[in-house]
């Protein structure tokens, strides 16, 4: 192939701050001192921190040079599967730092805080609008923790009917948090299998459900990228027995403007808005992960809750069966801010067309991928697309080697591994923000890959041969963890 990202070139080494510093540098200057010398009491006159002394150049090529080994969206294409790793529009993070916003504290008095409150009060009437569901709450600061939030509120309702279920049923495509989510708030969970088309089976569903289970969790599209197409009588089913359904929406990315939660039956969807609309979470956070309910759990959602009166907007936390404070504050007001901007700038019609758009673009990688790469389920996908090493395998050549060595092309490697449902997965999720373009070089990458696979495998088998740092020694790090700084 030809026009590849991945080189070598400059790549300075960076010592850590102790090994730069030299006693007596500085890197600013105090002022004048215009009062006399006060001694320290003697307990406060014993050695503080070993900071190093550092010079104003020092600490800036430090963290410049830092940076510089730093890959992320605004480097390339990041085909991260499940996690949304897109592009988002830097206009909003111009909103998230305006003043107003971002110098407002938390303990203002609401008289104070209008601004916000009133964006809050309308993001969830819009995240409301956009997945057909009644009422929202914006506490949860990631999806894990809309996760959580979820399952509090199911445990909340069915205790208000006087039963207490012991086991939720959550489908082997499902996301993998879900799992402990569940068990968090003392449910046992239990797995569903996926049929062989990649998606669950009302009968699978119906063999598992009975009066001792709270409901089920489900990620639609799931993490095989396929959507759940027997939903609707998945739905039924479970309330038929008296069980009420969770609805990961980690992967609303492919169905904004087409998929109607609300009409599909679900009770709690939870959003991530920090992979949906405009805050790519690489490195750990921010995150945010909305809750959205239907009429039936409402009464229990998290307090405070943002209410509008005349007006004006307040914080109210009288609501008797409600599941309480999720945390100190309201939540992760920034990532909020971004997703209001988000929503304001694409409007219903941009909004569907990312999603159509992230749904080409994964099913175009799938079709030029599948002759070259084994695709367990040779189906149209939605935003993602699962293969395997299995063509490779003759040659010993794993998954692993393939992600490492598509680093030396100058790409982040996409999810391997899973969905565990596949063995050797390959998970690719380019999204709606990478053109054709970039997509044909991420294709052409992936197919010389495999053609070095046949013809010299060894060299998959030391990749990255590029990068910073080379392969590393996964197992012993993983037995043998140095977690000392």
């Amino acid at each position: 192939m030809k026009d590849v990202l991945g080189t070598t070139g400059l790549i300075l080494n960076e010592p850590l701050l102790w090994e730069k510093g030299k006693r007596g540098r500085s890197g600013f200057s105090l002022p004048v001192r215009d009062v006399e010398v006060s001694p320290l009491a003697e307990d406060l006159t014993s050695p503080g921190p070993d900071f190093p002394d550092l010079s104003e150049v020092d600490v800036v090529r430090h963290f410049t040079r830092l940076s510089t080994w730093n890959f992320g969206v605004d480097t390339g294409t990041y085909p991260l599967g499940s996690c949304t790793m897109k592009y988002n529009p830097k206009i909003n993070d111009k909103q998230a730092a305006l003043p107003g916003f971002s110098g407002a504290h938390p303990l203002l008095p609401q008289e104070l805080s209008q601004g916000i409150l009133r964006l809050m009060f309308e993001l969830e009437r819009m995240l409301a609008e956009i997945t057909g569901m009644d009422a929202v709450s914006l506490q949860p600061s990631a999806g894990a923790q809309g996760e959580l939030t979820g399952m509090l509120l199911i445990h909340a309702y069915h205790k208000s009917r006087g039963r207490k279920p012991s086991k939720i049923l959550v489908p082997d495509t499902a996301h993998g948090t879900n799992p402990a989510s569940a068990a968090l708030c003392g449910y046992r969970p239990i797995p569903v299998a996926s049929n062989a088309q990649g998606v669950l089976a009302v009968e699978s569903v119906a063999k598992a459900m009975d009066e001792d289970t709270a409901g089920i969790m489900i990620t639609n599209p799931n993490t095989l990228g396929l959507f759940e197409e027997n939903l609707k009588g998945i739905v039924d089913l479970v309330h038929a027995r008296g069980g009420l359904v969770y609805g990961d929406g980690a992967n609303m990315n492919a169905v904004l403007g087409i998929m109607d939660a609300g009409c599909t039956g679900l009770d709690v969807l939870h959003l991530n808005l920090h992979k949906t609309f405009s805050t790519p979470h690489g490195g750990g956070g921010p995150g945010a992960g909305p809750v959205c309910v239907k009429k039936n759990l409402e009464p229990f959602l998290p307090v405070p809750r943002v209410v509008e009166q005349d007006g004006k907007y307040a914080l109210f936390s009288n609501f008797p069966q409600t599941i309480g404070r999720l945390h100190a504050f309201y939540g992760n007001v920034g990532v909020m801010i971004r997703a209001y901007s988000y929503i304001r700038t694409m409007g219903a019609v941009n909004l569907k067309k990312a999603s159509q758009l992230a749904v080409l673009n994964a099913n175009y990688i799938k079709e030029r991928l599948k002759t070259t790469y084994h695709l367990p389920y040779d189906r149209p996908c939605m935003h993602e697309c699962v293969f395997t090493d299995k063509n490779q395998a003759g040659a010993k050549v794993m998954t692993l080697d393939i992600a490492k060595r598509l680093m030396d092309y100058g790409f982040h490697p996409p999810t391997i591994y899973f969905p565990l449902v596949v063995n050797g997965a390959i998970m690719i999720e380019p999204t709606e923000t990478e053109s054709k373009d970039d997509l044909d070089r991420l294709i052409d990458a992936l197919q010389a890959i495999a053609e070095e696979a046949k013809s010299n495998p060894d060299l998959l088998h030391q990749a990255p041969t590029k990068c910073k740092r080379r392969r590393l020694d996964e197992v012993t790090a993983a037995r043998k963890p140095i977690l000392a700084g």
